[in-house]
């Protein structure tokens, strides 16, 4: 993929289209504004070298999209209040992932060794509804919870450009597996995002941008998460404990390598699936199994 100059917005490819543990980046040159530094830590450096940096925005806390702060740690930070607090310390980092005890260990590892991982505490809340003076373009704050609890999306008045960060339209469909992560308000964020006209939309990953979407591209990303529970259903026609479920490998399709990332993220999106259904009255648990309720004749 190549950079690409949208008005007064660059777009910068994360390595590997952008796919994980990598992310696209975005750049406003006259403001000096870098969104979610992780696209590629050799392209980053020579962007701050080069042309400036004076401030890094996240869109929301996750490592693939902090992977190169660290490039940053004298600058300020901006980011929206309800995602701040897993990035003041590495304990905050795993309990806001979900992380038990099993895969603990692994994942302060590789947050700290390959996602670059140090503390830090913003310098400045975005807020819902505010508008950035970027110089040549303005910058809407959009909140977007259900990814994360405060996910946000930013709407560039030039060149009428909207970037939606992980909600990314992608076939492997909407991730919403973290303890604070919720499936109805990421289905209401997504269907927000979808009545604001755009000439261009962004996202973090894949594709990376889009001059046209259509109802089919919504639909089909909106539906992954309706299949997922659909085939959830039909599995526990018999009972099942979780263990039974992360082997039907429902998210990723067959069981992978390795199993501190696969398993912990098949294990964290059923779970939602789970609490969803049971407040649904549809899946019923006894003990360690789960089971789809029978409707009353």
């Amino acid at each position: 993929m190549e950079e690409r100059q949208f008005g007064p917005v660059m777009f910068i490819p994360g390595k590997n289209r952008g796919r994980y543990p990598h992310c696209h980046s975005l750049y406003v040159a006259e403001a000096g504004v870098l969104i979610d530094p992780a696209s590629d830590r050799d392209r980053l450096k020579r962007l701050r070298q080069e042309q400036g940096v004076n401030q890094v925005w996240l869109s929301h806390w996750h490592e693939d999209h902090f992977k190169d702060l660290d490039l940053f740690d004298d600058l300020p930070l901006c980011i929206m209040e309800p995602d701040a607090l897993p990035l003041a310390n590495m304990e905050n980092l795993l309990d806001a992932y979900g992380m038990d005890a099993e895969f603990r260990d692994d994942w302060y590892i590789q947050l700290q060794d390959f996602f670059h991982f140090r503390p830090r505490t913003p310098d400045r809340f975005l807020r819902d509804g505010e508008t950035v003076d970027l110089g040549s373009t303005r910058v809407s704050i959009i909140a977007a919870p259900g990814h994360t609890p405060g996910h946000a999306a930013f709407y560039f008045d030039a060149p009428d450009l909207l970037f939606m960060g992980d909600y990314d339209m992608s076939s492997f469909g909407p991730w919403y597996g973290d303890r604070d992560s919720d499936i109805d308000m990421l289905i209401r964020s997504i269907n927000h995002l979808r009545g604001i006209p755009a000439g261009i939309h962004i996202t973090s990953h894949g594709t990376g941008f889009f001059e046209e979407t259509s109802d089919h591209l919504w639909n089909s990303y909106l539906g992954i998460i309706q299949t997922r529970e659909e085939n959830l259903l039909a599995l526990l026609e018999t009972p099942h404990t979780m263990e039974g479920i992360i082997g039907a490998a429902i998210v990723y399709g067959r069981p992978r390598e390795p199993r501190h990332f696969f398993e912990f993220g098949e294990r964290a999106i059923m779970e939602k699936h789970l609490e969803r259904l049971k407040r649904k009255g549809l899946v019923t648990r006894d003990k360690d199994m789960f089971v789809k309720k029978r409707p009353v004749v």
